[in-house]
């Protein structure tokens, strides 16, 4: 049995789609085209990605005369939000696979080449390949590094085998996981999963796995001989507290087993266990202690830290005085505007600001940074300010999940209010994410959104 067989649309499906399309069509779609702006601006985005490419969509049609380069050496696209259907079976690797310059219009130039130093002071970009770049405007949006070499006795080409996970790394390595995956939910056993320390793309990804690993397991071979294993650094299952509560509540009716305080450090294959620093309050003194323990498990989802490129943290773009471990760029929580060179923008994954590390965050950020660059173009102020919104379709089941949406100050923003209640398990939820979501973030690469 695959996770495939575990849905099947029925007339109630084929209905639900065309709802969801219509949903779909409502998400965001542009304004009316704005007037087109005269300019010679020199303008560099690092990176090919869904904020990269949706920003340089909109800029050429804003703007008439501008120069503008993207620099990233990968020729394919990943539709990163469909890696964790990937990695239950629920879509082949294939599904999240396009190709970059597929997405680009005339009058962007596409460098396949890696950004290899900036220069913020001469307003410089140099290439891996040698080719030095010069710039009015910069927007850095290379995405995140994820650190696997952080995870002692781990590597990438572990996956899929010794059942050892992991669906972050890439469309390949998604469709391993599943393959790994797949035993565990044919054979039982433990299952244990895993998140850094670290801030991390798509924080719902970790609860999404395990959810449907559970459900594809309790409905297969495994049905009464596994269990699940949940393990965080943090002292709760989500950011946002009421999310975190209703989590708490599923995997207790599910029998999930957390623990909390717990950072995946290293990993024994032969032996099949996994090694966990643990911080926890000592009850007298209140002081944090910190110690080591070993979990033994049959399937392990492994989820490295996550940190901001290298070219990145070497630029002096990175904040000083947080996130120091990890480096992501110093710039205004609203604006996105880097804070010591207002012609620096920070785009997606790598932007230092408390929320915002999802594919939604990036539709809402693109305008924000267009606004104020345009503006600055023009010699006048921007308007437009992000306000943290980031939305994850956690799927709780095959066929189910909560269309959770918030903001900075951890707000539940939902886009349907009276429709989509952001904290039920909720059907049409599923085919936001299964569906309507892949067709509102082409929309947003092509600038429609």
């Amino acid at each position: 049995m695959t996770g495939q067989d575990h849905f099947k649309p029925s007339r109630r499906g084929v209905l639900g789609l065309a709802f969801a399309g219509a949903v779909t069509a409502g998400l965001g779609v542009r304004p009316a085209q704005a007037k087109r702006i005269a300019t010679k601006a020199r303008i560099i985005i690092i990176g090919a990605g869904a904020g990269g490419t949706a920003l340089a969509n909109r800029l050429v049609e804003r703007l008439d005369g501008a120069q503008i380069t993207l620099l990233d050496p990968r020729v394919q696209h990943y539709y990163q939000p469909g890696l964790s259907l990937v990695a239950a079976g629920l879509k082949p690797s294939s599904y999240t696979v396009s190709q970059t310059a597929d997405w680009l219009p005339a009058g962007v130039t596409l460098v396949a080449e890696a950004a290899a130093a900036i220069d913020p002071l001469a307003k410089t970009v140099a290439t891996d390949k040698g080719q030095k770049f010069d710039y009015d405007f910069l927007v850095v949006a290379p995405g995140l590094v994820l650190d696997h070499d952080a995870i002692e006795g781990f590597s990438l080409d572990m996956v899929g085998k010794d059942g050892i996970g992991a669906l972050y790394a890439g469309p390949d390595y998604a469709a391993k996981t599943w393959q790994a995956a797949s035993k565990f939910t044919e054979e039982g056993g433990i299952g244990l999963m895993t998140r850094p320390a670290t801030e991390m793309k798509c924080a719902g990804a970790p609860l999404k796995h395990a959810f449907l690993i559970d459900d594809i397991a309790s409905r297969s071979g495994a049905k009464g001989k596994y269990e699940i294993h949940y393990t965080c650094p943090q002292k709760a299952l989500f950011s946002v507290p009421i999310v975190a509560e209703k989590v708490r509540m599923l995997f207790g009716e599910r029998g999930v087993a957390t623990y909390y305080g717990h950072t995946l450090k290293s990993i024994d294959s032969a032996r099949k266990t996994a090694r966990f620093e643990t911080a926890a309050a000592d009850p007298v003194t209140g002081e944090v202690v910190k110690s080591m323990t070993e979990m033994p498990y049959d399937y392990l989802h492994v989820i490295p830290p996550q940190r901001a490129p290298e070219v990145i943290r070497q630029s002096g773009l990175s904040w000083a005085e947080k996130w120091t471990d990890q480096g992501w760029v110093e710039c205004d929580m609203k604006t996105l505007r880097h804070l010591r060179y207002p012609e620096i923008f920070a785009l997606g994954d790598v932007a230092g600001v408390p929320k915002g590390k999802t594919a939604a965050s990036v539709k809402w950020q693109v305008p924000v940074i267009e606004d104020h660059l345009v503006a600055a173009i023009e010699g006048r102020e921007g308007t437009e300010l992000y306000d943290g919104y980031t939305s994850c379709p956690l799927i709780t089941r095959v066929g189910r999940a909560m269309l959770v949406e918030f903001d900075y100050h951890d707000n539940l923003v939902p886009s349907f209010p009276g429709v989509i209640a952001p904290l039920e398990e909720l059907w049409i939820s599923w085919l936001m994410k299964e569906v309507a979501l892949k067709a509102t973030y082409n929309a947003m690469l092509r600038g429609r959104a």
